[in-house]
């Protein structure tokens, strides 16, 4: 998860500072080598399952000690930009963007072999041939979560298309409940309505439209986009979203939807492991409808470990990446708290002792099903990936239409910005 950066100058002094408050490290015995580690803390991913998960990898990584470095907010790839600006880039880094640090020569790729032997999808992260994340898991970014009692109460049932999704916020609306709830306050999270848009309306319809911009064959000013983008605005001026949206964090987000103030929520499917078993029977998913009703799954392959190429011992991180991303105990946790859908090939679901919701169940089988499948837009870490900094940008724009109704104009700046970064 991301938020929109601000100026890298203006910020590495008190980068510096940050990354010593937030840090925590071991005493190095002789003979050890000492490698940081970025992560981030959710309301999913707290210090506690951080510390456990080191403590975990390092039982099979010998003559390692873990210095712990915390992101002050949960955009690590910005804070990775800012320790690097400052020479403090980290040995290991959790769920960057590795397109931003490739092309500085900052990642090292993980071996072919190992990948093959140890994932489903081994290339699913892979950039020009080469894998900087292991694909321990996978996520539908995003999915629509619904309160089963409010659409109960209000007669509604899950729409199968775009004009029933619509009667749905409009008849929710004149009820009195929001329709939606929206993480407006943080850009990854207020984007997720129009990343699902894109995601099943233009690369629903042209699975290779990432690829097909890179190579100047598409834009985003094209007929399809702008219609993808302006049901954004749709939704906007139907009131779907509350008046204070773009104040509301993803915690409070969280926290409002699952007390039933809104109907809907559009969000990663790690947001089902805030569902806890109690509540479970009064969510459900679905995903967001196109026009003609087809079923597009906008689909993330995710991972942790990333490791720098100018690590103090770069075989000494990478194999402690390796323990971190196979360990079943980490996996569970994730599976748990973070609705991570496990990737491991020849480890089934059970194995991993796990306790999980129906809610759960009924959305990891989209990831097992044939169906149609499309790189989640801004979100995924491999060839589909936007350019550096552009995701930001796309992220943000989330936010601007709130305000901005003029869908081509922005969508020309965002041209602009690609092909400006994708030189």
């Amino acid at each position: 998860m991301k938020l929109l950066r601000t100026a890298v100058a203006a910020l590495v002094a008190a980068t510096v500072l940050a990354a010593a408050a937030c840090s925590t490290s071991e005493p190095t015995p002789s003979g050890t080598t000492n490698l940081s580690f970025l992560t981030f803390e959710t309301p999913a991913l707290t210090a506690t399952f951080w510390d456990d998960s080191i403590t975990t990898a390092k039982a099979a990584v010998p003559g390692v000690t873990i210095n712990k470095i915390v992101a002050p907010n949960t955009d690590r790839n910005a804070y990775a930009k800012q320790l690097q600006a400052s020479g403090q880039f980290p040995d290991l880094l959790a769920s960057i963007n590795p397109k931003d640090f490739i092309d500085a020569g900052l990642l090292t790729p993980f071996d072919k072999q190992w990948l093959q032997d140890n994932f489903v999808l081994p290339a699913g992260n892979d950039i020009n041939g080469q894998s900087y994340i292991p694909p321990t898991n996978s996520q539908i970014i995003p999915m629509v979560f619904y309160n089963k009692e409010i659409f109960a109460k209000n007669g509604l049932s899950v729409p199968k298309n775009w004009a029933e999704f619509m009667q749905v916020v409009a008849k929710l609306k004149a009820a009195g409940v929001t329709p939606i709830e929206l993480a407006g306050g943080e850009p990854w999270s207020a984007s997720m309505p129009l990343v699902g848009l894109v995601s099943a309306n233009v690369l629903g319809k042209n699975k290779t439209w990432i690829a097909d911009r890179y190579a100047k064959k598409v834009k985003f000013t094209d007929a399809d986009v702008v219609a993808a983008v302006s049901k954004q605005r749709e939704l906007i001026t139907a009131g779907a979203f509350d008046k204070g949206a773009l104040g509301v964090n993803y915690a409070d987000a969280n926290a409002q939807f699952l007390a039933g103030k809104a109907g809907m929520y559009l969000m990663g499917s790690w947001f089902i492991g805030q569902i806890k078993p109690e509540q479970a029977a009064t969510f459900g998913t679905f995903l967001l409808p196109t026009d003609d009703g087809s079923l597009v799954v906008p689909f993330n392959v995710g991972g942790t470990t990333a490791v720098s190429a100018k690590a103090a011992d770069v075989a000494k991180a990478v194999e402690f990446a390796k323990a971190w991303s196979l360990a079943p105990a980490n996996l569970k946790v994730l599976i748990e708290t973070d609705g991570a859908f496990p990737m491991l090939k020849n480890v089934k679901l059970e194995d991993f002792g796990a306790k999980v919701t129906p809610v759960f169940t009924e959305a990891f089988a989209l990831v097992g099903q044939e169906n149609t499948k499309v790189s989640s837009a801004g979100w995924v870490n491999n060839d589909d990936a936007f350019p550096p900094g552009v995701s930001d940008l796309f992220y943000a724009l989330s936010q601007q239409l709130f305000t901005n109704g003029d869908v081509a104009g922005q969508l020309a700046a965002l041209d602009t910005a690609w092909d400006k970064a994708a030189k």
